[in-house]
């Protein structure tokens, strides 16, 4: 939180170009400038700023970089063909939503998706996935739920969002060499072992690498993608929650709401006014 912001420009320096004051804009400004977005005011550099689509929102804008540039990494990067069979859980979260999203826009059918509640499979079948490919964790035997709707084979790919017990069982769950695609560096002793043992490759997903090479021009070059898939109705903006506005007072309550996992999939969302 604090990484991820929409606004209006205000100011820019003599070398900035491409914005002019009074444009809306969005960015994600972690580690690539500042970590700022509760200030008022915020600099960052012109390098990972977009404008923002004309047909959302600010709170909507503000709710995107972070979550979809994760997403849109995790599908440029897996490859994915059409045959593979794909386990997400925690799949309408921040990242899991916006790549459900990607997945069915690229045709890709065969997603398994894990959920905890009744809204989240509202959510994942609004977005164009089938009961069947919805497992609840939260009843018994979920190893036995998730293999017998995936007829009864273990998956190609896994897309752990949860992590700890969950990347235990989603280890377990992957046909030998398969891949396993870790967002949340929360794996176990234990998840480790297995994946190990199973030959499996790791796909580590860092949304901040390419700033330690200052390659700036990636993180605008796949927000500008995921503005025109936005923009052009391919995918729809992520759902959120705002807060309040700004003070210190509605920060601490996202914080208790993140750190009690009460979210229910939506990003939070401050306003200063």
């Amino acid at each position: 939180m604090g990484r991820e912001l929409a606004g209006i420009v205000v100011d820019k320096g003599t070398q900035v170009f491409e914005f002019q004051i009074g444009d809306e804009v969005f960015c994600a400004s972690g580690s690539m400038g500042s970590n700022g977005t509760y200030a008022e005011f915020i600099t960052v550099p012109e390098a990972i700023v977009v404008l923002k689509p004309k047909k959302i929102s600010f709170e909507e804008a503000a709710a995107i970089p972070s979550a979809a540039l994760t997403a849109l990494q995790i599908f440029n990067r897996l490859q994915i063909s059409p045959k593979d069979t794909i386990l997400i859980t925690g799949a309408t979260g921040g990242v899991g939503s916006f790549l459900v999203k990607i997945l069915v826009a690229h045709k890709i059918k065969n997603i398994m998706a894990t959920v905890g509640r009744e809204e989240s499979t509202k959510l994942l079948l609004n977005m164009g996935l089938k009961e069947n490919q919805i497992v609840n964790y939260k009843l018994p035997n979920l190893r036995d739920n998730l293999l017998k709707a995936n007829n009864n084979q273990p998956f190609d790919i896994a897309i752990d969002l949860v992590g700890n017990e969950m990347a235990e069982i989603t280890a377990e769950l992957l046909r030998i060499n398969g891949t396993y695609v870790d967002v949340t560096f929360m794996t176990t002793t234990k998840s480790r072992e297995t994946l190990f043992n199973k030959g499996i490759s790791i796909l580590n997903i860092s949304n901040y690498a390419h700033s330690v090479t200052k390659n700036y021009a990636y993180y605008k070059d796949n927000l500008q993608h995921i503005s025109k898939l936005i923009q052009n109705g391919t995918i729809s903006p992520p759902s959120y929650k705002i807060v309040g506005k700004l003070s210190t007072e509605t920060v601490l309550e996202a914080h208790r709401i993140l750190k009690n996992n009460q979210t229910k999939g939506n990003k939070l969302i401050m306003i200063h006014e």
